[in-house]
């Protein structure tokens, strides 16, 4: 039986969606069975789809060698359970080739990260991205934050490429995200997807619930997925009092920490798989790894956040 097309495989997720990291040997070099446990995990644990190789996945680390294999696994893993979104990213020429690596490999759609170190206009970007979306069969979520913001307008040219079936915003500007939806649906009738992709995405699920965006990236699925499983329930049900209560007691803490050292949004959350038993080593450089104060602290929030799911009960 052929799988429904991504877009409508992600539309109304039966979980969140899981950002793994990326598992290092000994040694450093990429442990691709120890990855592949950390996937099947995840999709067993309830994960609606697999992003493999993304900001959390280290895509900045990898070679392309490394990008195919990590891709390839990840697919191996999920077993055609839920789709796998593979990360592509740097300039266009570069991204191609990860695109077209990630498809050889077997996924099911790209997530388009922002060019490399370039900030370019509008027209230079649409260029970029609808030349990655016409390279490969795969389907493209463009991922704005950093040095690739849009306006409405491009948005709407975005959405009119075909290939490019979504948007995800790491920029949480809401009066400019209110905006583009609203002309997107106005100039462009139709399904097209909306992702929150800020870090700790659960932090503002809420506010993005408001202007009708509930897609969003869960980091913290990796190391604690029965507190994101709750929350991703709590957000989609209406169920604003345990939301809130997962809010107060562990998500703004959590992000509270994750402020303590620039890269935790990789490093820690690594740290934090290593708590719950799986050695899935450290962050490659430029990246660095948290102190053991920190870890401990993430380790008494993560026994928090599950007294607060008790709580609920």
């Amino acid at each position: 039986m052929t799988p429904a097309p991504l877009a409508a495989r992600l539309r109304a997720p039966s979980g969140p969606l899981f950002f793994p990291v990326t598992a290092y040997g000994p040694d450093g070099s990429v442990d691709l069975d120890v990855y592949r446990e950390h996937v099947r995990r995840g999709v067993e644990a309830g994960a609606a789809a697999v992003f493999a190789c993304c900001g959390t996945g280290e895509f900045h680390a990898l070679t392309p060698e490394e990008f195919e294999a990590c891709v390839r696994a990840a697919v191996e893993a999920a077993g055609g359970r839920v789709p796998v979104v593979a990360g592509a990213g740097y300039g266009t020429a570069l991204a191609v080739r990860f695109a077209r690596l990630a498809e050889a490999a077997g996924a099911d759609g790209l997530l388009a990260m922002p060019p490399y170190l370039v900030v370019a206009g509008q027209e230079g970007l649409l260029r970029h991205y609808r030349e990655l979306a016409a390279a490969t069969a795969l389907d493209v979520v463009v991922y704005q934050r950093d040095n690739a913001v849009f306006t409405p307008g491009t948005v709407v040219e975005l959405a009119r490429t075909e290939g490019i079936i979504g948007f995800k915003d790491g920029l949480g500007d809401l009066d400019l995200m209110q905006r583009t939806v609203s002309a997107v649906r106005c100039e462009v009738p139709g399904d097209f997807l909306y992702f929150n992709g800020l870090p700790t995405a659960e932090l503002t699920g809420l506010a993005y619930r408001g202007i009708g965006i509930t897609l969003y990236s869960s980091a913290v699925f990796c190391f604690a997925p029965e507190i994101a499983l709750a929350f991703h329930t709590a957000l989609n049900s209406g169920d604003d009092t345990i939301a809130n209560r997962l809010l107060d007691g562990f998500y703004r803490p959590f992000v509270d920490l994750r402020a303590l050292g620039r890269g935790y949004a990789v490093s820690l959350v690594k740290a934090g798989v290593r708590l719950r038993g799986l050695d899935v080593g450290e962050v490659r450089p430029p990246l660095h790894e948290p102190p053991e104060e920190h870890v401990k602290q993430l380790a008494q929030l993560i026994d928090r956040g599950h007294a607060l799911i008790e709580e609920g009960r």
